[in-house]
C-alpha cells in the first residue's frame, strides 16, 4: 500500500477542495510521526493512564470539539478508561459544573489554530480548578497558544499535527479528521496505528478519487433548502460535523440539521418536507444498524422528504429501496473508522452546495461576522 497519497488538483481553485482531497496522506504523515514520538508519548501518559481514578476529558471549541463526541464512546469502550467530551465552549461559561478537584485529570484539547479564546482559557481553568491536572495538546499550528504552552509546561505534552493541517480555507476538513485519527492511535495503538489505518486511508482515497468535479452534488442536484444528517452513537456527533459543514459553506442559505435516528421521531421529523434532503450514516454494527434501517424505511414510507439518502458499507433491500450510496470495498470497519469516510462525502457535499449557491467557500461569510478564528470572546477571570 501506498505510504504517500497524491490527492487530485483542486479543480475548483479553492483551498477547501485541495484540503478535503489531502486527508488521507495527511492521516498517514500523522500517524507515521506518531510512531516515531511514541517512546515520549508512553513515558508521558503511561503513568496517568495507570490512576484507576484518572479522568479523561477530549475537549474544543466547535468543529473540534465533535472530535470528541465521535470517538469519546469508543476509546471508553476500547480501553476501559474514563473518556468523556465536553465542549471548551461549556468549560469556561460553567467551569463549576465540568471540573472539580477530587480526581486526577487528563484534559485533551483540539485545535486547528490553538488560538481559539475559550480552547486557551480551558487550560487555565483547569489548572485552576484540579489539583492533579495533565494535558495533551493535539493541534495544527505550530505557532499556537494551545501548543507553545504546552511545550512550556511541565504537566503537558504537545503532539503537532502536518503543516498543511493548519487547513487555509474557512472551514475545518482535514484538520479535524487529522486530530481524530491522531487521537485515536495514541489512545489505541494495538488497533489504530500507522499499518491498520491504511485501510481507512486506501477507502476514504477511493471515494475522492471517484469524486473528479466538486461542482457536481455527491446526493443529486435538487433545489432543497434544509439538510437532515442522521446518526447513531459516535456517528450522530459525525452527523453534526456535517450539518456544520453545510451551514458554514453555504453561510445559512442551506439550513441544516442533525440528530440520531431514534432521536429524529421524537419531534425534529417535524421539519421535513418536500424541500428536504436527509442522509442517514448507517451504522456497521449489526445490533445499532437495525434502528437505523428502521428508519430509513419509516423515511421512505412517508415520501414526504425531496430525497432520502442512505450511505452503508453494505447493501440491504431497505437501503437498495432508494438513493444510497456503497462505501468501497474493505474489510469490515468499526462505526469509528467509518465516520472517516462519511465525512469525505459530507465535506464534498457542503463544498458543492457552497459553489452551487454563489459563495467563495474559502470565506464564505460575505458580512465577515463568522471568522476562521472566532473573535468578540471576552473571557471572564474565575472567581469562586
Amino acid at each position: 500500500m501506498p505510504e504517500i497519497y497524491t490527492p487530485a488538483p483542486a479543480r475548483t481553485g479553492t483551498w477547501t477542495e485541495e484540503e478535503i482531497r489531502q486527508q488521507p496522506g495527511s492521516w498517514m504523515r500523522s500517524l507515521n510521526h506518531i510512531d516515531s514520538v511514541r517512546q515520549a508519548l508512553d513515558n508521558f501518559l503511561a503513568p496517568l493512564l495507570r490512576k484507576d481514578n484518572l479522568r479523561i476529558v477530549l475537549t474544543g471549541a466547535g468543529t473540534s470539539a465533535f472530535i470528541g463526541d465521535i470517538i469519546a464512546p469508543w476509546l471508553s469502550r476500547h480501553t476501559g478508561k474514563d473518556f468523556t467530551a465536553v465542549a471548551t465552549t461549556d468549560l469556561v461559561t460553567n467551569p463549576m459544573d465540568y471540573l472539580s478537584s477530587d480526581r486526577p485529570l487528563l484534559l485533551i484539547s483540539f485545535g486547528r489554530s490553538g488560538n481559539s479564546p475559550e480552547s486557551v482559557a480551558a487550560v487555565t481553568l483547569a489548572n485552576q480548578f484540579v489539583s492533579e491536572c495533565y494535558h495533551l495538546a493535539i493541534t495544527c499550528n505550530e505557532a499556537g497558544s494551545l501548543y507553545q504552552d504546552a511545550l512550556a509546561s511541565d504537566n503537558a505534552f504537545a503532539l503537532l499535527m502536518p503543516a498543511e493541517t493548519h487547513d487555509r480555507g474557512f472551514a475545518m476538513t482535514s484538520s479535524i479528521t487529522t486530530m481524530m485519527a491522531s487521537c485515536l492511535a495514541v489512545f489505541a495503538p494495538e488497533t489504530i496505528n500507522s499499518r491498520s489505518f491504511r485501510d481507512v486511508a486506501d477507502r476514504c482515497q477511493t471515494i475522492l478519487n471517484g469524486l473528479p468535479d466538486f461542482s457536481g452534488s455527491v446526493f443529486g442536484r435538487e433545489p432543497w433548502k434544509r439538510v437532515v444528517y442522521l446518526g447513531s452513537g459516535g456517528l450522530q456527533a459525525a452527523a453534526r460535523e456535517s450539518a456544520l459543514k453545510v451551514l458554514e459553506l453555504t453561510a445559512g442559505k442551506v439550513a441544516a440539521f442533525h440528530d440520531s435516528p431514534t432521536g429524529f421521531r421524537h419531534g425534529p421529523k417535524s421539519l421535513v418536507d418536500g424541500e428536504t434532503l436527509i442522509v442517514v450514516f448507517v451504522s456497521s454494527h449489526p445490533y445499532t444498524r437495525q434502528y437505523d434501517l428502521d428508519l430509513l424505511n419509516e423515511l421512505r414510507r412517508d415520501d414526504l422528504a425531496m430525497r432520502v439518502v442512505a450511505i452503508s458499507a453494505e447493501n440491504d433491500p431497505a437501503i437498495a429501496a432508494g438513493p444510497h450510496i456503497l462505501l468501497p470495498a474493505a474489510r469490515h470497519f468499526a462505526d469509528v473508522e467509518q465516520a472517516f469516510c462519511f465525512l469525505m462525502y459530507a465535506q464534498a457535499f457542503a463544498l458543492s452546495e457552497s459553489l452551487h449557491c454563489g459563495n467563495t467557500p474559502d470565506s464564505p461569510s460575505a458580512s465577515g461576522t463568522v471568522n476562521r478564528v472566532v473573535q468578540g470572546v471576552v473571557i471572564h477571570p474565575w472567581t469562586a
